[in-house]
């Protein structure tokens, strides 16, 4: 989903970090605050350019203003704004044709490393990281660029909506993992949410021992809806392991090098896979090229924006928007394919989506009751 992280990937970023004032500062300049981008590089010198006020309502010289600087909305505007672009990238990734998703994904590996070196070099980051949480960084790159691969593969041989309701159960996976490797606390309604998105999944798998040989709504042969199933159920759960080390790392790490470990590995991983399956083809149609471009611009837009929604707006609430993706799947699906998602594919969406948003919200009020 990061995969790129991949949509779902970051929509259990949004899920889980609990931080109210998330940023991602400079670890040289611990004592800069993070002021709100939109209004300091709006025009006004401090002024927010959507509603005209000194970053919504303060002083352009008081310290909280600007600490707290964001328009009513505006991180839900820049979350619906990440779930569009990443939506749009999910589309290309399925319309490029003959590019296999392991070649798709080197391709964003080597557009994303040309973007980290100079923000890595600017921030003074270093490119090896903190020597007790090089491990970390090595599994989080890993998996990371794993989940990426398998996101692309299921875009490419399932349906665009069935690969990403599924990777919408990242977040049950996460809460299993919090509590395995992190001790955080499994209740019961933790479980309850588990099998609402279990029996979602069910609903789209359709698994013949449940549903008989009913294939109707796949465009696609039932083992190549199965292996997209597959692969986007192996994105959520090495998603999940990779929140969870970030988690685990906590803000001790600057975040483009998380990214920076993540397009390491990736490059390489890619490339021998490519390798021993012989699938590394330059695109013939200079269309595809230009899609191959726009998967890692769109990919990178997506990222910066559902990074600054989450540093000024509560994590909740980004977290319930970003199933806006889950929407726009299903749009871009009838629209761009012709292919009416089945009622299974409707409920199971129904089911993902109310076991995301029952986690957030009861992970949010546990949050806010811990604060208080």
């Amino acid at each position: 989903m990061e995969p790129l992280e991949g949509a779902a990937e970051l929509a259990a970023d949004a899920v889980e970090l609990r931080e109210p004032e998330l940023r991602l500062e400079d670890p040289a300049s611990p004592g800069e605050e993070q002021a709100d981008v939109e209004a300091a590089d709006a025009p006004g010198g401090g002024r927010c350019w959507p509603c005209g006020a000194w970053v919504c309502g303060g002083s352009p010289g008081d310290p909280e203003a600007r600490k707290k600087a964001s328009c009513p909305g505006l991180g839900l505007f820049y979350t619906l704004l990440s779930a569009f672009l990443f939506s749009v990238a999910s589309l290309l990734v399925k319309k490029v044709q003959g590019v296999h998703a392991v070649e798709i994904s080197a391709f964003r590996c080597m557009f994303q490393m040309l973007v980290i070196i100079p923000c890595l070099i600017y921030r003074k980051s270093g490119f090896i990281g903190p020597k007790g949480q090089r491990l970390f960084l090595l599994l989080r790159g890993l998996f990371g660029s794993c989940a990426m691969i398998l996101m692309y593969y299921a875009f490419q041989t399932t349906s665009l909506a069935d690969a990403t309701v599924i990777a919408f159960s990242c977040p049950v996976f996460t809460s299993i993992f919090a509590w395995i490797f992190l001790k955080e606390k499994y209740s019961l309604w933790d479980a309850l949410f588990m099998l609402f998105a279990l029996v979602g999944v069910i609903l789209i798998v359709r698994p013949p021992f449940l549903f008989g040989s009913d294939t109707s709504g796949m465009n696609k042969s039932y083992s190549e809806h199965i292996k997209g199933t597959f692969a986007a159920i192996g994105h959520a759960v090495l998603a999940a392991m990779t929140l969870v080390i970030l988690r685990k790392m906590g803000k001790s790490v600057d975040y483009f090098l998380s990214i920076w470990y993540y397009v390491i590995l990736g490059l390489p991983e890619c490339a021998v896979i490519l390798f021993i399956i012989g699938g590394w083809s330059i695109p013939y149609c200079g269309l595809d090229r230009l899609f191959l471009i726009l998967i890692g611009l769109l990919g990178l837009g997506g990222q910066i924006f559902i990074t600054k929604a989450v540093q000024i707006e509560k994590a909740g609430l980004v977290a319930i928007m970003k199933t806006m993706d889950i929407v726009f799947a299903f749009i871009f699906q009838i629209a761009f394919f012709d292919n009416m998602p089945t009622w299974w594919t409707v409920g199971g969406a129904l089911c993902v989506v109310a076991s995301t948003t029952g986690a957030t919200i009861r992970r949010w009020i546990q949050s806010s009751t811990v604060q208080q």
